[in-house]
């Protein structure tokens, strides 16, 4: 590496994606000086290029708080996190007025329904449309409109921390040998959900788990990544992510008949027989896309998708990597979006705010929170950061970070970062090993995993500023495949989007609980954080009507 840049300021935000953009645009607000640095183009960022829909909640068109509530934590199967559920719900409303008056032009989410286009109970918001190109747009002229520095196309690939706290980072430019550093008084990572590449969902192929690496290697604690992203593709089109629809929930719980013509499409098995997504009696299971992993196991693969003029046969693992929406990233410290390292702040995916518990709930919601929790960040990040005085970072422990970024450079040879993608790739790919789970089968993957990180990792070296690049989010890829089979392997039960052979059944006594994360020793060790006891289900009520979905062998 031939040379180096320095910036300073007051908020550094990392991640260019809709959490991003609010946390740097409400800390400017608050009178910070505010670097954003984005791995791609800031406001076209991650995920939020690829969301149509986000959610608002009006209490004036007559919704009703106790009844959101209600169906997103029945749904959720209990383990959503009810703070966060809430102000999601309760602070999407101003989410949504805040883009309105930046510019952005909300449609109909489905013109062609009379009723809408809706997944909650009676008196929730129809989700609103909008061009993703709007919105990227118009992030993007508020970020320059508020004065934030922008860097583009930088990877941050370590964070600074001295005396026990984050002070930035440091990282490197696409096409170049320079090293930037980042010193600032607090930091904010946005750098939304993880994958491994996989070929659908496009946009996956940015989002490399670098915030949770480099939290976890600074020592902070990680949410479990047990409850997984189930999305599945066209077969032959794998990057275009196939979506399907679900109907409305049952008359007993929205308070009316589903709407005709809700469920446009329908997925089939080989045999011909159409794959119930939704159980009778069940409440509305989002997870149940796990149907095609279920189908495939049991021998009735390949799955068709109909649809009027059409029929694609679909797989899955179009979102390899990803935990359910906002079920991974950063554990919170406290309502201010803190982590558990002082300085260091997180937002949107890169949150562990769980506000869809073990099965994604509300449509829209995923770019509510993710808004939502950037504003929250921004704020108290900015707050923070205009209480401290002068930062003078230790050129000694930055000296070693630059080191462990140019190490794989440094290396006459080794192992390269694209072929050890590809063995992280076809460990963790196979349906039986992400989606349907088992000990034996989870453990062989997790041997493997282990052992390219031990030994491989270590060895890789990059050719030139891409491969380096490259290395340093195979590196982020591996460690993020470990956790995620350690939460697999410790969450002994069946819940939501997360299904284990051996244990069908969900496990009230002991796993009402989230799961937590930290390098401890040289190891990584798994603790379980009990729901409170007022967030439970009630026990009374029978196992059947608390949880209408029936697993296979249940």
């Amino acid at each position: 590496m031939s040379s180096e840049s320095k910036m300073t300021g007051d908020v550094l935000a990392v991640g260019g994606g809709i959490a991003g953009c609010f946390a740097a645009i409400k800390a400017k607000q608050q009178g910070a000086d505010v670097i954003l640095v984005d791995k791609g183009y800031a406001g076209k960022s991650g995920q939020s290029p690829l969301a149509t829909s986000i959610m608002a909640f009006d209490p004036d068109k007559g919704h009703i708080l106790d009844d959101w509530m209600r169906f997103v934590n029945k749904t959720s199967e209990y383990v959503n996190n009810r703070y966060w559920t809430e102000l999601c719900i309760v602070d999407s409303y101003g989410i949504s007025r805040d883009l309105i008056s930046w510019g952005l032009q909300f449609k109909p989410y489905d013109a062609d329904s009379p009723e809408g286009f809706s997944y909650a109970p009676k008196g929730l918001s129809k989700p609103r449309g909008y061009s993703p190109k709007d919105l990227s747009k118009i992030l993007r002229e508020q970020l320059e409109k508020n004065g934030i520095r922008i860097f583009d196309r930088v990877m941050i690939t370590e964070l600074i921390k001295q005396e026990g706290r984050i002070i930035g980072a440091v990282g490197m430019p696409a096409d170049s040998s320079e090293i930037y550093t980042f010193v600032t008084k607090t930091t904010i990572l946005c750098v939304g959900a993880c994958s491994y590449k996989p070929a659908g969902y496009a946009p996956l192929v940015q989002m490399t788990c670098d915030g949770e690496a480099m939290a976890y290697r600074a020592g902070a604690e990680i949410g479990g990544k047990e409850f997984v992203d189930v999305h599945y593709s066209k077969i032959e089109i794998p990057s275009e992510c196939a979506r399907m629809r679900l109907p409305q929930e049952q008359e007993e719980i929205f308070g009316r008949s589903p709407p005709v013509g809700s469920v446009p499409r329908q997925l089939y098995n080989v045999e011909g027989k159409r794959i119930d997504t939704r159980p009778e009696g069940a409440s509305q299971y989002i997870f149940s896309y796990l149907q095609t992993e279920i189908e495939a196991h049991e021998g009735r693969a390949p799955v068709v998708w109909k649809q009027p003029s059409r029929e694609d046969i679909v797989v899955g693992g179009a979102a390899l990597g990803m935990s359910l929406r906002k079920a991974d990233g950063l554990w919170p410290a406290n309502t201010e979006c803190a982590s558990t390292l002082p300085g260091l702040y997180a937002a949107g995916d890169s949150l562990y705010t769980v506000q869809n518990g073990a099965a994604y709930v509300l449509i829209g919601s995923a770019m509510a929170g993710s808004a939502v929790t950037g504003a929250i960040a921004g704020t108290a990040a900015a707050k923070e950061a205009l209480s401290i005085g002068e930062l003078r970072a230790d050129e000694e422990e930055i000296d070693r970070l630059k080191k462990i970024i140019s190490a794989p450079a440094e290396r006459a040879g080794g192992f390269s970062p694209r072929w050890v993608t590809q063995l992280l790739q076809n460990t963790m790919m196979p349906y039986f090993i992400t989606y349907i789970k088992k000990e034996d089968r989870l453990q062989a993957a997790l041997t493997l995993i282990t052992f390219i990180q031990e030994h491989l990792v270590p060895m890789l070296y990059a050719r030139d500023a891409h491969e380096l690049r490259l290395a340093h989010e195979t590196k982020n890829m591996v460690l993020s495949a470990e956790m995620g089979l350690r939460s697999m392997l410790f969450r002994k039960e069946s819940r939501g989007n997360h299904y284990r052979e051996d244990y069908p059944r969900r496990d009230d006594e002991n796993w009402l609980a989230w799961t937590k994360i930290k390098e401890e020793n040289g190891g990584m060790k798994l603790t379980k954080v009990p729901i409170p006891e007022e967030w439970r289900p009630d026990m009374s009520v029978s196992y059947e009507e608390r949880y209408p979905f029936r697993y296979p062998g249940e």
